[in-house]
């Protein structure tokens, strides 16, 4: 208690000496000034004004996140061998999905993933899911081509195309089957962004040394993410294909709003994710914190079209 108080006692002093001093200031007795005139006397407009000052440097910081992006170049990590996998999704222990991915080099220099997942058992009665995915990424840049993403609901269909540019991305939605079907398409500027597969590309082939922070924005669907990834470490962990050494991470995202202002994404809190601390660097779970509770996705299976050289 006797630490507490001290401690209230001297934030109050600093406190008072920060308004002392601000009070002297020519700027302040003009600007408060203003504000006790408009209606707020006193200590009242003091404190108006100080919480306005704060407001405008966290708005000033938030304005300064494209600094704070990765800018190294993609590093000399092995490239992920041609295979084939297959996952499980679900939450709290409980299956609801499963999808199947096949990554590839093409003879044009590309990395090609094609994917497929659709719910099953009783998720499928209640909610019905089918998903392809097709992206494109430049083997030597691992700067994303195109993203192709159709999804099949029991009542209507979306297919959303993504086009990448060196200064944004060209996105094409349509929704609706037949001639009740309508395309609508946006375009978003903003250089070096990334695609998921893309994404998953640059970043396995940086060095992932424990605690490195990693900032790059992405563009899964529709919006664009701020995607702050931290190695947390390496330990073991078990998936139905074996037991791995592996790289864990922590994932935050911030969607970027119109104006490219940072903003809390309102259904996603955080993400841990393994991924095998090998020569593959291949991903074995997410766990997601998200606004309906804890989701996963689980390495079921996994072929490699080669061995290993």
């Amino acid at each position: 208690m006797c630490f507490f108080v001290q401690v209230k006692s001297r934030r109050a002093c600093r406190e008072a000496k920060t308004c002392k001093r601000l009070q002297a200031a020519p700027a302040w007795n003009g600007f408060s000034g203003k504000v006790a005139r408009a209606g707020f006397p006193g200590k009242q407009s003091a404190a108006i004004v100080l919480l306005l000052l704060l407001s405008f440097g966290s708005r000033s910081v938030a304005a300064n996140w494209q600094s704070t992006l990765t800018k190294d170049p993609p590093g000399s990590f092995p490239e992920l061998r041609p295979l084939r996998a297959t996952y499980r999704f679900g939450w709290s222990g409980l299956t609801a999905a499963t999808g199947e991915v096949h990554f590839t080099k093409t003879s044009e220099g590309r990395f090609q993933l094609e994917g497929t997942g659709r719910t099953i058992g009783f998720v499928r009665a209640l909610w019905k899911l089918d998903v392809n995915y097709h992206a494109l990424a430049y083997a030597e840049t691992l700067r994303p081509v195109e993203t192709l993403q159709t999804e099949d609901y029991r009542s209507k269909k979306i297919a959303t195309h993504l086009t990448f540019t060196n200064n944004g991305v060209i996105r094409a939605r349509t929704e609706g089957q037949g001639d009740s079907a309508g395309t609508r398409t946006r375009e978003f500027s903003l250089s070096n962004l990334f695609d998921l597969h893309s994404a998953m590309l640059y970043l396995r082939s940086q060095p992932l040394t424990d605690r490195s922070t990693y900032r790059v924005v992405v563009y899964p669907a529709t919006s664009a993410y701020l995607a702050t990834l931290t190695v947390l470490g390496r330990e073991k962990i078990s998936v139905r294909p074996g037991t791995y050494n592996a790289i864990k991470f922590d994932l935050q995202l911030n969607r970027i709003g119109k104006n490219l202002d940072l903003q809390p994404h309102r259904k996603f809190r955080r993400a841990t994710i393994w991924v095998s601390d090998d020569a593959d660097r291949m991903l074995l779970r997410v766990e997601a914190q998200v606004f309906v509770g804890t989701v996963f996705a689980e390495l079921q299976s996994v072929r490699f079209d080669r061995a290993k050289s």
